[in-house]
């Protein structure tokens, strides 16, 4: 008999077998993909929900109140990468459209599907979910100007804002809303206990299908701009390795406990790709599909990371006894 927890337990490899099916129909049937493009939203919308009707919510406040924990990753995630991204983009330098979707996904943390990953490896996932308002307010500000610094003025002007706040408004605040209005429903009425368990079991299946119809409606814009994706895959793949070691340490010296410093590792090394495609989508011309491609491709080495990192994170790179030690030691 399928368990909520069985299912759970058995996530990785279901994720692993979606992404090969998504390349699959993506490049067998394109137009299928492009059909696809259109449900991305209100799929990652549903899981946002399912897993935000999880968490619960009268521990938020002690969340936000811990104050390190915030401060390490605001320092990661908008000093620590930018200045990493901006190293590795010397060491493997690129065209500007290509410069342009490498930033918009590398310099603005995840808000959405990182709160899942933190959780598998081990993390405080209520302290991601906290910070999410912080993060998207933080990078929504920062990136224009990151843009500017990094490319020039012309490239900056050319990034629009609109798609950005719309994405965060669908993907995050209604759905928020939703799962809060589900919790105040449950604590009163057996209907609304009923519900509540019913979207315990929406998070993995609903994963599942937003890895399905992401890579199978994008897939194809990767195999056509192939040149372009050798250029940026070691970038991606430094990225990945690089920032787990630094966030390590800066949570050390942050003296973060193991569970907050785990969420600070996958923060730090996990970008905004799903929710940032549509920005890159409003580039003009030729601009948007080189962005999409140099996005989508960031999304697959990243899942595939991110199923190393559930792994390797809290088995090697922040053990409980040895956070603990390196506590004691400062």
């Amino acid at each position: 008999m399928l368990t909520r927890e069985r299912l759970e337990h058995q996530q990785i490899w279901l994720y692993v077998i979606v992404l090969i099916i998504g390349g699959v129909i993506g490049l067998t049937s394109p137009q299928t993909g492009s059909l696809l493009h259109f449900t991305i939203s209100p799929i990652l919308a549903i899981l946002l929900y399912s897993m935000f009707a999880q968490i619960p919510f009268l521990q938020l406040r002690d969340s936000l109140s811990n104050g390190r924990f915030i401060g390490a990753l605001l320092v990661a995630n908008f000093v620590i990468v930018p200045i990493v991204v901006w190293i590795l983009t010397q060491i493997f330098p690129q065209s500007p459209p290509i410069l342009v979707g490498v930033y918009l996904v590398l310099l603005t943390p995840c808000i959405d599907y990182v709160i899942v990953f933190t959780q598998l490896g081990r993390g405080n996932e209520k302290l991601m979910l906290a910070a999410t308002p912080i993060l998207f307010v933080v990078q929504m500000v920062l990136l224009p100007f990151y843009l500017w610094l990094f490319i020039g003025n012309e490239a900056a002007k050319i990034v629009k804002v609109g798609p950005f706040v719309e994405a965060f408004s669908f993907l995050i605040v209604i759905p928020l809303f939703l799962a809060l209005m589900t919790q105040l429903w449950a604590k009163n009425k057996t209907s609304g206990e009923r519900a509540l368990h019913l979207s315990a079991w929406l998070p993995v299946p609903f994963m599942a299908l937003a890895l399905i119809v992401v890579v199978a409606s994008q897939i194809e814009k990767v195999t056509n701009d192939f040149d372009i994706i050798l250029k940026v895959l070691p970038i991606y793949i430094l990225f990945l390795i690089v920032m787990p070691m630094l966030s390590r340490m800066l949570a050390a010296w942050f003296r973060l406990d193991a569970g907050a410093g785990r969420a600070l590792i996958f923060s730090s090394g996990t970008r905004n790709s799903l929710v940032v495609l549509p920005l890159g989508l409003s580039l003009p011309g030729e601009w948007a599909t080189i962005a999409a491609a140099v996005i989508v491709t960031q999304t697959i080495v990243e899942l595939v990371g991110e199923l190393i990192y559930i792994r390797i994170v809290p088995a090697l790179i922040l053990r409980d006894k040895e956070h603990e030690h390196s506590k004691s030691s400062l």
